[in-house]
């Protein structure tokens, strides 16, 4: 099976390789922004997704294209039109590319889309589902979601197979972002007010994810579905931070303070976004990824911090 991946030098694209690199059915070529970037397999070079790429060198040849390059979910976004931005490379520079796979025959396109596509939190035991009505709250969701219905046009027009995948944050070796902070403080040993926090989040580690992208490669139901992605468990804020310190071989040092109390004091300092993450759940239901595909998480979420410490020590 010939596949080209696309963002191959990011935290997702460099994670696919590394477990496609053991596999002999694959044989994969990566598409990277930059010509500087160390890859393993053939490199092609695109410069930034845009409208105007010429995928023609790349493609040729393919059969799947996985498509994990992406203007990432950034939280506090200066741009006076971020919106214009997500547009032009997550829906433009995304369509493009479907566009000239469909021409050059590729067979399936999978596309790594983002929870934030159904919205930013959910009501306690209440997850999201496949079926539930897209409800993006900002730019970048709002972005994943239009690419999402231009490929499902595209898919009833041309007859390639699109397949779509929705992940919660994601977790591994090198993550960077609200992880990365979250790790970094306890770290340091900070005493950190999230005692007692009962929310539940749903997360997926990088490695139960590639393992999913995996499976969708060549599996017959996963063509023209749409699945959700995470660990199959919920957790909440405090256990998280509990399974770091685990992990990290350095408990953390949580003080109980209500999170009603929290959530005002972030609402005074202009932090609620910020709050809903740490607060708020958001839980997704992955019953159809795990039927359809026969699919379970290899790791649990306690296996999946351990082996991010392992492999980043």
């Amino acid at each position: 099976m010939k596949v080209l991946l696309t963002g191959a030098s990011g935290f997702l694209g460099g994670a696919i390789i590394a477990h496609l690199f053991r596999q002999d059915r694959i044989v994969l070529s990566c598409a990277v922004r930059s010509p500087l970037a160390q890859v393993r397999f053939s490199t092609f070079s695109i410069g930034d997704l845009c409208a105007t790429n010429d995928w023609s060198r790349p493609l040729l040849g393919q059969q799947v294209v996985i498509h994990a390059a992406a203007r990432a979910h950034i939280m506090k976004d200066e741009l006076a039109d971020p919106l214009t931005e997500y547009r032009r490379v997550n829906v433009e520079g995304t369509l493009n590319l479907a566009r000239q796979a469909a021409a050059a025959g590729i067979k399936r396109f999978i596309y790594i889309s983002s929870i934030k596509v159904n919205g930013e939190s959910t009501p306690l035991d209440k997850p999201f589902a496949f079926s539930d009505a897209p409800a993006p709250e900002d730019p970048y969701g709002l972005s994943k979601l239009e690419a999402e219905r231009g490929l499902i046009q595209l898919a009833a027009h041309t007859g390639m197979e699109v397949v779509i995948i929705r992940p919660p944050l994601v977790y591994g070796p090198g993550v960077k972002g609200n992880f990365a902070s979250m790790i970094k403080l306890v770290e340091k040993g900070l005493p950190l007010p999230l005692g007692a926090i009962h929310n539940k989040r749903s997360l997926v580690g990088i490695d139960n994810l590639v393992d999913l992208i995996i499976r969708c490669i060549d599996h017959p139901a996963a063509a023209n579905q749409v699945f959700l992605a995470g660990d199959g468990e919920d957790i909440s804020t405090t256990e998280l931070l509990r399974g770091v310190g685990r992990a990290m071989g350095k408990p953390a040092r949580l003080i109980p303070v209500p999170a009603g109390l929290l959530q005002f004091g972030a609402t005074l300092l202009g932090r609620k976004a910020m709050a809903q993450r740490l607060l708020g759940s958001l839980q997704v239901d992955i019953s159809k990824t795990r039927e359809l595909l026969d699919w379970k998480p290899p790791y649990t979420v306690e296996e999946g911090l351990r082996r991010c410490f392992e492999r980043s020590n």
